[in-house]
């Protein structure tokens, strides 16, 4: 596990920098890598727990063994109910209890290093301006979104003319249709690591859950996508059909 006293950001954007390292290290864990996130949580294990790191990177280990610990430790015992939930169901769980380990995580060290009133709420105020974990694994950050563009248009992206996925680079549209394309999903959030869309990237959708990606999130090419007839997130991927 990396060492926790290896780093401690002292001012609100430092611990800013901080909190977004290691959500975008979870977020991983819970959509893009879910699938070995899943295999190492093994119930017949001792407790466990979901680390994010500042550096983007996660880990499933057991508990810190100081009394009291470095930091403030993550939930405890995530492995235990994974075989006892649907898959989506217990990723949410798991996605709750992150978003409230990144938060104590962040106002420990606002406490630490003697962050005043304004100091307090100024880095609550960036925080939440990012979605939270389990709005992007639930899909909550991408309904939000959709609510400010019609279904329509949203089909109409999805079609096969567009081979399932946008970015105005790959298909040499002008800037006018470019610009429109900006306003209209400038407000969608990319599922696996909740940054916002941009024109210039390759995105695909989710045939299932109709979330969008960006291909480098979810490592499909515009060349890979043309081949896709259904494309499945690697959440979808994972879920298991209800009894």
């Amino acid at each position: 596990m990396e060492a926790a006293a290896a780093y401690n950001p002292r001012s609100v954007e430092e611990v800013f920098r901080d909190f977004k390292g290691r959500r975008n290290g979870m977020i991983k864990a819970l959509t893009t890598d879910v699938e070995a996130f899943f295999r190492q949580c093994d119930p017949e294990k001792e407790n466990l727990c979901l680390y994010g790191f500042p550096s983007e990177q996660w880990e499933v280990n057991l508990p810190a063994e100081e009394v009291p610990p470095e930091l403030p430790e993550p939930a405890l015992g995530i492995n235990f109910a994974r075989d006892g939930m649907q898959g989506n169901e217990w990723l949410s769980l798991v996605a709750v209890h992150s978003d409230a380990w990144l938060l104590s995580v962040a106002f420990y060290f606002g406490a630490r290093f003697g962050f005043d009133k304004a100091d307090r709420k100024r880095l609550f105020n960036m925080i939440n301006e990012l979605p939270t974990i389990f709005e992007v694994v639930s899909g909550h950050a991408k309904k939000q979104t959709r609510e400010k563009s019609s279904v329509t248009n949203h089909s109409n992206n999805k079609s096969k003319s567009n081979t399932k996925g946008r970015g105005s680079a790959s298909h040499g549209e002008i800037d006018d249709e470019d610009d429109e394309d900006d306003e209209e999903h400038g407000d969608t959030l990319c599922g696996a690591c909740g940054e916002n869309y941009a024109s210039d990237e390759f995105w695909i959708c989710c045939d299932m859950c109709e979330r969008w990606f960006h291909g480098t999130c979810v490592k499909i090419t515009p060349a890979k996508a043309e081949h896709i007839k259904h494309y499945k997130c690697p959440g979808c991927s994972t879920k298991r059909p209800r009894p």
